[in-house]
Parts: C-alpha cells; sequence; structure tokens
C-alpha cells in the first residue's frame, strides 16, 4: 500500500508548540556559522513532521532551516516562524498534490534572510529600549525600598508580555504569510501600537531621570542683608532644572559625538567636579 503523503492539518496548537520551542530555545545553539538556525530548526520540527511524509522532503526541510540564521527573539522571530510555517505548508500541499511547486526552497530562505534584519532592528528597538525599561521604571520604587518584588517584576512582566505578544506575531506570520511584515511595520494599528510604546517609554525614562537623576546647587547670594538660597528659587522657576540641564547637556553629547558612555561619563565627571571644587554644586 502506497504511504499516504497528505500533510496533516495544523492547528494552533502546532503553532503554539512552534512558538514555545523557539522562545525557549533561540539563544541556546548559536554557532559562528549558523548562528541561531539551529533554534529556528528546533521550533520547525514537529510541524516540519506533520507537513512532510516523505523522508526526502522532510531532510531537504531541515536541511533548509539550518542554513545562516540571526534575528530578535520576539518581533522578528515570532513574525518569521509563523511566516515559514506558511510557506512550508504551502509548499507541503502542491508536492502532495503534484501541483507546480511555486513555494521553492530558495524562496523561503530569502524571505527569512530578507526579513530577519529588518524584524530584528524593531525588536531591539521596542522590547530593549522600550519595553523593559517601562517594567524597570515601575519596579525601581520598591526596589529602593528593599521590596524583592523590585528585583523580580521587571523579569517576571517583561517575560510575560513578549511572550505573549511574541505567539501573537507567530499567529499573524501564519495567517498572512509573507505580507506579514507589511502589516508589523506599516501596518495602522501595529503603528500606533508601536507609537504609543515609544512615548510611553519616553514618560517612563523622564520619571527614571527626574527621579534618580540628583544635581543641587548649594550656593547662596546675600542681598540687602538678605540671604537667598539659589536651589530653593530653582525649584521655584522649575523644580529639577539642574538635573535636567545636565540630562540634555549628556542627550546633545550623544547627538553630537555619537553614543560614547565612557567619554560621556568622564566629562559628566570633569564638569561637576570642577563646579563642586568652586562651590557652585
Amino acid at each position: 500500500m502506497a504511504k499516504d503523503l497528505t500533510p496533516e492539518t495544523l492547528t494552533n496548537k502546532d503553532l503554539h508548540k512552534s512558538w514555545f520551542r523557539w522562545w525557549w530555545a533561540n539563544e541556546v545553539p548559536h554557532a559562528f556559522d549558523r548562528y541561531i538556525a539551529p533554534s529556528l530548526l528546533f521550533a520547525l520540527m514537529p510541524t516540519l513532521r506533520k507537513l512532510y511524509k516523505n523522508d526526502d522532503d522532510l531532510r531537504d526541510a531541515y536541511r533548509r532551516h539550518l542554513m545562516f540564521f540571526n534575528t530578535q527573539a520576539i518581533w522578528g522571530g515570532g513574525t518569521i516562524t509563523g511566516i515559514v510555517t506558511s510557506l512550508e505548508e504551502t509548499r507541503a500541499k502542491q508536492i502532495a498534490n503534484n501541483e507546480e511547486v511555486t513555494v521553492s526552497g530558495d524562496l523561503i530562505n530569502n524571505t527569512k534572510l530578507g526579513l530577519m534584519g529588518a524584524l530584528a532592528g524593531i525588536g531591539d528597538a521596542i522590547d530593549s529600549g522600550t519595553v523593559q525599561y517601562i517594567f524597570i521604571a515601575i519596579a525601581l520604587p520598591w526596589a529602593q525600598e528593599g521590596n524583592p518584588l523590585g528585583s523580580l517584576f521587571p523579569w517576571i512582566g517583561f517575560t510575560l508580555v513578549t511572550y505573549l505578544y511574541g505567539f501573537y506575531f507567530t499567529k499573524m506570520g501564519y495567517r498572512l504569510g509573507r505580507s506579514a511584515a507589511a502589516e508589523l511595520v506599516s501596518g495602522q494599528r501595529m503603528q500606533a501600537i508601536i507609537e504609543g510604546l515609544s512615548v510611553l517609554g519616553l514618560f517612563m525614562m523622564g520619571v527614571i531621570a527626574a527621579n534618580y537623576v540628583k544635581v543641587s546647587t548649594i550656593l547662596t547670594l546675600s542681598l540687602s542683608g538678605k540671604e537667598f538660597v539659589l536651589q530653593n528659587i530653582l525649584d521655584g522657576l522649575l523644580p529639577g532644572l539642574l538635573p535636567l540641564v545636565t540630562i540634555l547637556g549628556t542627550y546633545f553629547y550623544f547627538s553630537k559625538k555619537g553614543i560614547k558612555v565612557t567619554n560621556a561619563l568622564l566629562w559628566l565627571s570633569l564638569i561637576l567636579g570642577g563646579l563642586a571644587a568652586i562651590g557652585l554644586l
């Protein structure tokens, strides 16, 4: 009896299994020649076994996903996992039905290579540059009070939230196929979410700066026998003016000289130390 080569139907459970395997293993098998391609293959293996019932086709799919691959774990990894699953399903059905194979192995690989860099840039900016600092800003007061939740909450919150929307990206990638990237980058709803997170991240960074950057002056002025404390005058005009000037100065330094943190710290130490030495701070 001939072996039935019909691909099995993929379910939401299969997509979640692929996403979980990728999420769990994406940073584990780094290699110089493949980077994290083994993680992607590990994520796709259960799905590929359901799609390809011919051993040669399954072997080719395994080899295909062991080629060089590197991207950000959530935005890139989730979306590409879903897209690749959709493409592999289409290819498997075409092979099983003896149809013209329009989804070639090169098409699948080129799709991965074309998306992995662009999506990684978005993911790094949003996850590492915004989302994690929102949770850190929320938890900092707890940490200062000695509450253990202050150290645990950022890790728990960041892990949970990124896991949930990473799975959403996986399902979106599978549902939309290659057009998922366009939806992620230019879709109105997604752009609104990205912009909202960016604005919230700026607010939280402002909160952190206002509460944890401490710069004040000890200068006093005597006029007509009356003593004026300069810091009190500045607080009356704009509370936190000196920390704001310090932060803006650092920002303009970075915008002119690039992100040279060590140099910025040295200049800050020299300038603030000099002002303290002459009695201004």
